[in-house]
């Protein structure tokens, strides 16, 4: 609502995306392997040597789950080599600034190769932003500090931007 001044009792946050780490271990040669989140199961990602076409498989994957979307997480490679190693999972979109818990679990291993595996663990919680879905310019009170402050982010990633303080 327009000219609304919300408060709170100190500073507001800013947020932090949350963070898990894919890893893929052992020696597979091929296969497909499935991603599960907020009830939701991927179709098959198909395993691929070639860390890029192995991204980009996940990518497709994570963007057709409901409850991400596309870019809700971002997959980037982390220690990978030629499909082995870790794939950090960045949240992003509509899913950025917010403690989502568990991301993802890997429900279906169906790896080939010598002793494939998957694992995923959180690496950096995420913290829910202060009033996240306030559009660019709202105002926040801290009432306990006298200090506002203006989004000069974005409704989803806002930045609480210091303004002046109240006497």
């Amino acid at each position: 609502m327009a000219g609304t001044i919300l408060e709170i009792a100190g500073v507001p946050s800013a947020g932090t995306s949350e963070v898990q780490t894919l890893t893929i271990g052992g020696t597979p040669t091929g296969g497909t392997f499935k991603i599960y989140f907020e009830g939701f199961t991927s179709s098959s990602i198909t395993w691929s040597a070639t860390n890029n076409t192995l991204l980009a498989n996940l990518q497709a994957a994570i963007d057709a789950l409901p409850s991400l979307g596309t870019n809700g997480l971002i997959a980037a490679a982390g220690t990978l080599t030629a499909g082995i190693g870790t794939i950090t999972l960045t949240a992003g979109g509509n899913r950025a600034k917010q403690a989502l818990g568990s991301i993802l679990s890997c429900p279906t291993n169906a790896l080939t190769g010598t002793a494939p595996t998957l694992a995923v663990e959180e690496t950096t919680p995420g913290v829910d932003a202060s009033f996240r879905g306030q559009s660019k310019g709202a105002i926040v009170s801290d009432t306990t500090n006298g200090i506002a402050y203006i989004n000069t982010g974005t409704a989803l990633a806002p930045t609480w931007t210091k303004v002046g303080t109240q006497s």
